[in-house]
């Protein structure tokens, strides 16, 4: 009896080593990099934004024209290696109006996706005739 006492003991005592206990990462949500963020441009349709971010993780309920992108990594480690990333995305007619959240945007956010292109230069090509 006295030796079944001592192992249920040491046993417990052992399991209270919670260090020695494997922890997996957890990771949740859309995961985004800034190099695609930088892809994105006010005027892009939802399909366009669709393509380059992925689906988002929450669509407002009550507005179909605001996209949440949430991503946050649960680390079985360590509280410090812990993440909570958010990009909010908001479209008025099917494009683009606004980003915000905890990525940088490009220089080229503001800059309307489809925009005509000036050019300065004269593009007419010198017409040359020959006879042979």
């Amino acid at each position: 009896m006295l030796l079944r006492t001592a192992i249920i003991t040491i046993a417990l005592s052992l399991s209270a080593c919670s260090s020695w206990v494997y922890r997996i990462d957890i990771p949740q949500g859309n995961y985004l990099e800034q190099k695609s963020i930088d892809k994105i441009q006010i005027g892009m349709t939802k399909e366009q934004v669709r393509f380059i971010l992925g689906s988002p993780v929450v669509v407002d309920t009550f507005n179909n024209n605001t996209w949440n992108y949430v991503y946050r990594f649960k680390s079985g480690r360590s509280k410090k290696l812990d993440t909570q990333k958010s990009f909010t995305i908001k479209f008025s007619d099917d494009k683009l109006i606004s980003a915000n959240g905890d990525f940088k945007l490009s220089e080229n956010f503001n800059t309307p996706f489809n925009a005509p292109v000036s050019e300065d230069r004269d593009t007419s090509l010198p017409i040359e005739t020959s006879t042979k």
